[in-house]
């Protein structure tokens, strides 16, 4: 082979390489939102207890579903994973029952019953803060409990950084994406992650009770995340759960009781 076909050859390669990495820069959010959508007219079959509602946000209708009960103590705020809907979210109501607290959650954009679609990440915190901001007042003078899971652990805790909620709940967070992306994805630079989503960096300004909830097992986010964001911010409590993952810890006993016992404490 002359040096010439080799040379043609790399020049093709690397032409197709930033071809990839273009589409990438335009096609991530197909990577890492994964939403299932409902139709208008889905009804949810949760209880009586259980109340459909919408927040409106700048060119979108974000639905929500509210776990109301009679005499709360409080309410979890709860922003969900990257996959699915309200649907598969809302579960596990009798967690919050037992501990007399409300739960409210929301469906990103795109997602279940929600309109538009997701744009970028400034998006992402201005719609979680819209929702805040539509349920905290209810709520005055009451416990308030911001909880985010994978995706919305990032999403949570910039939040909790705003609002400075009773307790923050972290369910299998990522340090960064871009730290969580370069363990998956080491071939691409970090400039083309347009969702840096950087836990690490606005977790030191939760001044407020902070709990971190880590499957020992997950292998999509490594319970080394957690420990990242405990050096972090020391004052932080770090509970591994043995035994699941990523996507099973949510359904532990464990992590039932430990989330259970967080909130009766407040």
């Amino acid at each position: 082979m002359t040096v010439s076909t080799l040379l043609r050859a790399g020049i093709v390669l690397v032409c197709l390489y930033l071809v990839l990495l273009a589409l990438l820069w335009w096609g991530q959010e197909r990577l890492l939102f994964l939403p299932t959508r409902l139709p208008a007219d889905h009804r949810f079959a949760l209880g009586a207890d259980v109340h459909e509602t919408f927040v409106d946000v700048p060119g979108a209708r974000l639905n929500a579903l509210h776990l109301r009960l009679p005499a709360p103590r409080g309410v979890v705020f709860y922003l969900h994973g990257n996959a699915e809907n309200l649907e598969g979210w809302f579960v596990d109501l009798d967690v919050y029952r037992r501990a007399n607290f409300d739960l409210f959650m929301i469906d990103y954009r795109g997602y279940g019953k929600s309109s538009g679609r997701i744009e970028d990440e400034a998006q992402l915190h201005a719609d979680a803060r819209a929702a805040w901001d539509a349920v905290a007042p209810l709520y005055a003078g009451q416990r308030r409990v911001v909880l985010g899971c994978s995706l919305g652990s990032g999403l949570a805790a910039q939040l909790a950084a705003q609002v400075q909620p009773d307790l923050t709940v972290l369910v299998s967070p990522y340090s960064s994406m871009s730290a969580l992306a370069a363990e998956h994805y080491w071939w691409v630079p970090p400039w083309v992650l347009r969702y840096p989503l950087a836990t690490d960096q606005v977790i030191a300004r939760v001044s407020t009770p902070l709990l971190l909830l880590h499957g020992e097992q997950d292998t999509l986010i490594g319970p080394h995340h957690s420990e990242a964001l405990r050096r972090a911010q020391p004052q932080a409590r770090l509970q591994i759960v043995a035994g699941v993952g990523h996507n099973d810890v949510q359904v532990s006993d464990a992590y039932r009781a430990l989330l259970g016992a967080a909130l009766d404490a407040l």
